[in-house]
């Protein structure tokens, strides 16, 4: 069973900066595929960034270039830098965890493990 936790969230101006983390526990060499997720109020949730046990990254058009997905293996610990934000950023950030393969990193119903979340808010 996994765990996941997401802190980092919280608010800041548009252009600002933000580093969310999320720390996986519990059985995460069958993490496999991990990914960030937001929603938004009144929207469907969307893959934001993804990251695969190989090191293969994928990225939303909508956040190329200003965000970037990482991990630390070690330390059991994935991270999305949050740069040039916009108010359009603005959701509640999930972290989320495959357990196998994902054939569509970006496609929320790959997971199988999720995090309660930490809200952005770009204004």
């Amino acid at each position: 069973h996994v765990q996941l936790v997401e802190s980092g969230g919280g608010s800041v101006q548009t252009g600002g900066s933000l580093r969310l983390s999320c720390a996986a526990s519990g059985y995460t060499y069958s993490t496999y595929c991990m990914g960030w997720f937001r929603q938004a109020p009144g929207k469907e949730r969307e893959g934001v960034a993804a990251i695969d046990s190989d090191g293969s990254i994928s990225y939303a058009d909508s956040v190329k270039g200003r965000f970037t997905i990482s991990q630390d293996a070690f330390k059991g610990t994935m991270y999305l830098e949050m740069d040039a934000l916009k108010p359009e950023d603005t959701a509640m950030y999930y972290c989320a965890a495959s357990g196998t393969y994902a054939l569509y990193p970006l496609q929320d119903h790959e997971y199988k493990y999720w995090g309660q979340g930490t809200q952005v808010t770009v204004s």
